[in-house]
């Protein structure tokens, strides 16, 4: 997953269809002198409609996209013919993307499921033609409605990326790594802090050939819900994240705090997130005896469940997995402390 290719953000203007007018006419045949009128309806104008892809992961595709618009509706014909209508213009978008009001951030759609449609912005509705107009005491009405415009108006997309299990931990803690051992991923990993700048999703094989999603999240660093290092750009990806693993390498200073630190920040930001299921993962776990695995433990934070491993030396890699599937599954009221 190229970093240059995750675009999570765009604005866009969409304009939909107006509708087509109502045609005003009349009935003019040979055998039939007193036709009356017989105006059709204009067809409606062409929707925006939102539609999601499972084969999208990002809305790189709309990045170079300043303008959305659909066909207008066509106008009334003879004989009481509507008019065509014009044709939807059909987004496609990656699961988790949220279209908002630029200006006031109110949430317009949301996007969750493959083949799922939402009309974003509708089109205007096609005239209706005299035919529709004419009574006992009107029976020749020279008039017909006007198509209604359709809407223009300035969109955000974003993109909150949908996985399982999200990993959450300062830069260099070892998530790429770890997602690159337990998946097909093959995120940039480097010994330098901020080596991954935009979420990589992998698809982690468990038993009996089920899997799950795992995301790897940008780097937190302490202020980061107040812009320091990548700041909160990237933890709207945390709140579609079922379960947080936090990931807190095992030559840390102090674990414990580095975990409160952690959480205080996705605090900060929202929360809710605290609401999710947290698992604490001590990574690079190969440079620790038991002895010293004994002595962590007793300072590690409390209501946690807590897992030793080390990607270097794939230790611990199944009994992760199994923790995180076990999580996933356990029934609705099993909540942690």
């Amino acid at each position: 997953m190229a970093s240059s290719n995750f675009i999570d953000y765009v604005k866009v203007c969409c304009r939909s269809g107006k509708g087509g007018a109502g045609s005003a006419h009349f009935r003019k045949e040979k055998h039939a002198p007193l036709g009356g009128p017989d105006g059709g309806n204009g067809g409606r104008g062409g929707h925006i409609i939102l539609k999601g892809n499972v084969q999208l992961w990002t809305l790189l595709h709309l990045k170079y996209t300043k303008h959305i618009m659909a066909e207008d509706g066509e106008k009334g014909g003879t004989n009481k013919s509507s008019g065509a209508q014009g044709m939807d213009q059909i987004v496609e978008v990656p699961l988790g993307t949220i279209a908002r009001d630029p200006e006031t951030g109110e949430k317009l759609a949301e996007i969750t499921e493959d083949g799922q449609e939402i009309i974003l912005i509708p089109a205007g509705r096609g005239g209706l033609g005299n035919e529709n107009f004419k009574t006992s005491t009107n029976q020749a009405p020279h008039y017909a409605q006007p198509g209604e415009p359709g809407i223009e108006a300035w969109v955000v997309l974003e993109l909150k990326v949908l996985a399982d299990v999200g990993l959450v931990g300062f830069p260099n803690a070892g998530k790429s790594t770890l997602l690159s051992k337990v998946s097909a991923a093959k995120p940039e990993i480097a010994d330098y802090a901020f080596t991954t700048l935009v979420p990589n999703l992998g698809v982690v094989k468990y038993r009996d050939y089920r899997s799950f999603v795992m995301a790897d999240i940008p780097g937190i660093i302490e202020g980061a819900s107040e812009g320091k290092g990548l700041g909160i750009r990237f933890l709207r990806h945390i709140e579609r994240n079922s379960i947080l693993l936090f990931l807190i390498a095992a030559d840390s200073a102090d674990i414990r705090e580095e975990y409160e630190v952690l959480l205080n920040e996705l605090r900060k930001y929202n929360p809710e997130l605290l609401h999710k299921d947290r698992i604490l993962a001590i990574s690079k776990s190969d440079l620790l005896d038991e002895e010293l695995k004994s002595e962590i433990r007793k300072e590690l934070p409390k209501g946690i469940e807590t897992v030793f491993f080390s990607s270097y030396l794939n230790q611990g890699l199944i009994e992760l997995k199994d923790l995180l599937w076990h999580t996933m599954n356990k029934p609705k009221n099993d909540f942690m402390d």
